[in-house]
């Protein structure tokens, strides 16, 4: 039985302890890419040449052509700019575009993935709360996804209410 069953009295619920956001998460989204073993690799070891942290990385291929979106933190927009510029000279042409009006809200606790309700309860109150989701990412104790920094405050309370961590 799931701890997160609607109604039910007595049960402990937070294994998710607390709600974190932060306000300056910018993708870059990466299309046209070859898609051929080594792409992936030059691309990120350009960016941790420039010393560039990455949050979230997405991945697609279609008809053979790959897509490659990935975060950062505003302040190494510049140094990811550079390594991009580095991989277009090494790889050929392909598109960038930017998405700089995005904040992260996550959930962080212990033994998330042994409780998948917590996932679908974070969307659900994202979506009651019309909230678009970019990106997400998981880890055993986060659960983070890429919204309109413009609900950043709005997505951060009504996780706080669906989780009851409000009182306390």
């Amino acid at each position: 039985m799931s701890s997160w069953n609607e109604g039910s009295e007595g049960l402990e619920q937070p294994i998710v302890s607390a709600v974190t956001h932060s306000e300056d998460e910018v993708v870059f989204d990466l299309s046209g890419l070859p898609d051929r073993p080594g792409i992936a690799a030059a691309i990120f070891e350009a960016i941790a040449t420039e010393e560039v942290n990455v949050d979230t990385i997405l991945q697609d291929v279609v008809h053979g052509s790959a897509t490659v979106s990935f975060s950062v933190p505003a302040g190494d927009v510049d140094a990811a700019r550079r390594a991009l510029g580095h991989v277009h000279d090494a790889i050929g042409p392909f598109e960038v575009v930017e998405i700089a009006d995005l904040g992260k809200v996550a959930l962080i606790g212990a033994g998330m993935r042994s409780h998948p309700g917590v996932t679908a309860r974070m969307f659900r109150t994202l979506a009651d709360e019309r909230i678009n989701l970019r990106m997400i990412s998981t880890s055993p104790i986060t659960i983070s996804c890429l919204i309109p920094r413009d609900d950043l405050t709005r997505a951060v309370a009504a996780l706080r209410t669906a989780f009851a961590l409000d009182s306390g």
